[in-house]
């Protein structure tokens, strides 16, 4: 079996990150033949946590530790999932250049080692992964987006993912307050790479666009509404324009050019 389908279907946390990280993008695309009907095994996830509405996730405050290790869960559940849309995307979409691949790989062993960081940071707080309840939005996207690499591109990195690069700050601001340097420490290499990783999304959204030979600029918001994805405030202005979102992108949303 193609070792990044097994890490992309493996279920158990540590095994799919071990395998995440031993993957090596090979010099041509992978062979797809036979993939079709076993979509059924995506995501690879185990029993928990609970999958619940997302106005069902409890919030809780920072003062507690409880409460910090819930907002520690909700993040790394997140980051799980960026793993499993990092693997699909190489193991669904074909035809594209190897570099595709190459880039996703790197994205999805970025995320692994992240959700490391934060369910060591758990453990500190004597909690696991799965012992909160969590919501399925980010992959609910990904299915709505499994027919077209080009929609995936805008849709999911950025949109989805990019609302961390907004919201992360807030989380970090809120930590220090409530003296929780460690996770601060975590958040902030976090939202470094995170940066990167939505400006691979945008460099495949932009190519995607050019070789079907549309307006990258004026197609992102027409796939917005047609999407039903919304953006709103706060926007972190340096990390989106680090992440190339353009001036013509920042106009249409108000953002300083």
């Amino acid at each position: 079996m193609n070792a990044v389908w097994a890490a992309l279907v493996a279920r158990d946390p540590d095994d799919k990150c071990a395998r995440v990280a031993a993957l090596r993008c090979p010099e041509a695309g992978f062979d797809r033949d036979g993939w079709t009907g076993r979509w059924a095994q995506v995501p690879g996830r185990p029993d928990l946590p609970r999958l619940v509405a997302p106005r069902e996730v409890p919030h809780r405050g920072l003062g507690s530790v409880e409460g910090r290790a819930a907002l520690i869960h909700a993040v790394a559940h997140i980051e799980f999932n960026a793993i499993n849309l990092a693997l699909d995307a190489v193991c669904r979409f074909g035809n594209l250049p190897p570099a595709f691949d190459h880039d996703w790989l790197a994205v999805a062993q970025d995320e692994a080692r992240h959700f490391g960081w934060l369910t060591a940071r758990l453990a500190q707080l004597g909690h696991a992964y799965g012992d909160f309840p969590a919501h399925n939005g980010l992959w609910e996207a990904a299915e709505k987006t499994a027919h077209d690499p080009l929609v995936r591109m805008a849709c999911v990195p950025r949109v989805l993912e990019a609302r961390g690069l907004d919201v992360t700050p807030g989380m970090i601001a809120k930590l220090e307050q409530a003296g929780d340097l460690q996770t601060v420490a975590i958040l902030h290499d976090i939202l470094r790479e995170e940066v990167a990783h939505v400006a691979v999304g945008t460099r495949w959204y932009r190519w995607l666009c050019a070789q079907r030979g549309v307006d990258a600029d004026a197609l992102f918001p027409a796939l917005l509404a047609e999407y039903d994805m919304h953006l709103k405030a706060p926007f972190n202005w340096v990390a989106r324009k680090a992440a190339g979102f353009n001036p013509a992108e920042m106009a249409h949303w108000k953002m300083p050019a």
